[in-house]
């Protein structure tokens, strides 16, 4: 197994990440750090090697490009794709290595606890991270491990699929920028193209990092990139995002398009941080 992540930032993050790997049932062929906007770090590992690339973008993150860019360095290979916030569990690859071998042509996408601001200090262990994880509410609408997903479930924070599925795919639609409609957009090729989203028991846990909700700190990505999903799709993602800045009178919304009222201050933006510090 071979496994990605992209960074800008979030040094400890991926230390943690890197710590989780190592600790892996499954030692992975590798780790590719695509570094976005920002020169190559030194991380190293004593149990697998590290390689690391650059990508930037003047315009915002690369998400897309980056992802793209690793996969076609092995189309053969079996990718484990984790967001940099992601401590693996021990068994997480072992997980994904069961499942690709009983479907090989699919995606399939783990699990996530979302993690309390502190619980990645030094010294954490798998089984404090478990106690303190919370799930997403959305997890409710899973089925449980080895079982079907509807497409529009697909979330990009753990998943896997073998390089040639990803290529069948498309890989990540690079005309998205920043943050908000690429992963479903990527969930709704595959479904175009055939290619099921299974239930997966690969477990990581997520690290804290501020969010907002609604998330106005992504407010232009998050608008054009709907835009951009509802032009190939003929349907609106992010439905309860765009609903929210709806009702802040920052936008207006028709079943054909959106028109921008005023984009959200500073001030604003501030007052959206989600207080609960859990993640999501």
């Amino acid at each position: 197994m071979k496994v990605i992540t992209l960074v800008h930032g979030r040094s400890a993050h991926l230390a943690n990440l890197i710590q989780g790997l190592e600790s892996s049932s499954l030692i992975p062929q590798g780790l590719w750090i695509v570094h976005m906007n920002e020169p190559p770090g030194a991380f190293t590992s004593r149990v697998f090697p590290i390689h690391t690339l650059q990508v930037d973008e003047p315009a915002g993150l690369p998400l897309a490009r980056a992802r793209n860019s690793v996969t076609a360095l092995d189309p053969a290979a079996p990718w484990v794709f984790l967001d940099v916030d992601c401590i693996p569990a021990h068994d997480l690859l072992a997980y994904y290595r069961d499942g690709l071998q009983a479907e090989p042509d699919a995606l399939h996408m783990g699990q996530v606890r979302y993690l309390p601001q502190g619980a990645n200090r030094p010294g954490w262990n798998e089984a404090a991270l478990h106690a303190q994880g919370v799930e997403h509410p959305l997890a409710r609408f899973r089925t449980g491990p080895g079982s079907k997903l509807p497409h529009h479930l697909f979330w990009s924070l753990n998943f896997a699929c073998r390089g040639s599925t990803f290529a069948r795919i498309g890989g990540f639609d690079e005309h998205y920028r920043g943050y908000g409609g690429e992963d479903t957009d990527f969930a709704f090729r595959a479904r175009y193209e055939g290619v099921p989203l299974f239930d997966n028991a690969a477990m990581a846990f997520h690290q804290y990092h501020p969010t907002y909700d609604p998330p106005l700190n992504h407010f232009a990505d998050i608008v054009a990139n709907a835009q951009r999903f509802h032009r190939r799709w003929g349907v609106w993602p992010m439905e309860g995002w765009l609903r929210a800045f709806c009702e802040l009178g920052l936008l207006h919304w028709t079943d054909e398009g959106l028109e921008i009222i005023q984009a959200p201050s500073a001030e604003r933006v501030a007052q959206a941080l989600n207080i609960s510090r859990l993640g999501f």
